[in-house]
């Protein structure tokens, strides 16, 4: 079932389009991503979807609300962690969540999610006294102490380390597995990669692109490569390989083999090397990312 529905959605700020017909929706317990550099309208479509914006045209409804004329009610149903999140320094963590709680007519228990997200012995810590990684599941906690149904999560990650990054992954893969839907908006393709089970790729106020990460990738058409090095047996010519289903060439230096192709073409290729007992070592495929994808889309690599 789909929480949340948006058709031709569009924003303008005088002559500058920010948003020009961008319509997707978000299956209920998914974590949906939104993708793209900055600029590219994505925080202003979710703030739109969130109520926080007006949008100029096209229809939204989130959990069956629409955000502007049930702003009220649809607040006491999400979450939203914002893109830019501050709070006073001297604000102890049980004060920050004591007041979010209050926000809202059943809350949930934030001396629980003192415990669930790691903050218990940080509670009569000031917000100016923890660190990014602490600040970031503080933010969370913050963006649930409502119950909601669906979390949007804004750049969560910008600004951490690379274990804090990955310590905070877990953290929203733990929000999903408590039934709440996720909304994460981020320009870091690893972390939509790994986290998301569809994501939306936005450029220049559109999206170029609708499906599962792994379903992006493989609409680009693009070349990846499989190289490894013969050990024993031989291949009585590289013919062997350069019929096969896929493979649009291949080239040796030696015993040093690179097999460029495009689909499944590496299971071809390994399938080949057993049928003429070749065994073969440092085997690697470079695998396509969004990265290439989004490259092969718009014409330019994501800053």
């Amino acid at each position: 079932m789909a929480v949340i529905e948006v058709m031709d959605l569009r924003k303008r700020y005088g002559d500058l389009t920010v948003l020009d017909g961008v319509s997707f929706s978000v299956e209920e317990g998914e974590i949906f991503g939104i993708l793209g550099p900055n600029g590219a309208g994505k925080t202003t479509a979710v703030e739109c979807v969130e109520g926080l914006r007006r949008p100029d045209g096209g229809s939204i409804r989130v959990l069956g609300l629409d955000p502007v004329g049930n702003r009220r009610a649809l607040c006491e149903q999400v979450g939203v962690q914002l893109q830019h999140t501050q709070l006073p320094d001297n604000l102890k963590v049980w004060e920050a969540l004591d007041l979010y709680a209050s926000f809202y007519p059943k809350p949930g228990d934030w001396r629980e999610l003192l415990v669930e997200w790691g903050l218990q012995d940080k509670r009569d810590t000031r917000f100016g006294k923890l660190s990014g990684g602490q600040k970031q599941r503080l933010f969370i906690a913050l963006a649930l102490v409502g119950n909601p149904r669906v979390a949007f999560l804004d750049e969560l990650t910008t600004g951490l380390d690379p274990q804090a990054r990955r310590a905070t992954w877990a953290l929203i893969k733990r929000i999903r597995a408590t039934g709440v839907t996720v909304v994460l908006v981020s320009h870091f393709m690893d972390e939509v990669e790994e986290l998301c089970d569809r994501a939306a790729i936005f450029d220049q106020g559109r999206i170029v692109a609708l499906d599962t990460p792994a379903g992006i990738v493989d609409e680009i058409d693009a070349d990846h490569e499989m190289r490894f090095t013969l050990m024993a047996g031989e291949l009585a010519d590289l013919t062997d390989l350069t019929g096969l289903p896929g493979v649009a060439r291949v080239t040796r230096t030696g015993d040093r083999v690179v097999v460029t192709g495009r689909g499944d073409f590496a299971t071809a290729v390994t399938a080949q090397l057993a049928r003429h007992h070749v065994l073969v070592s440092d085997l690697r495929i470079d695998k396509r990312t969004l990265d290439d994808a989004f490259v092969a889309l718009t014409g330019r690599p994501l800053e």
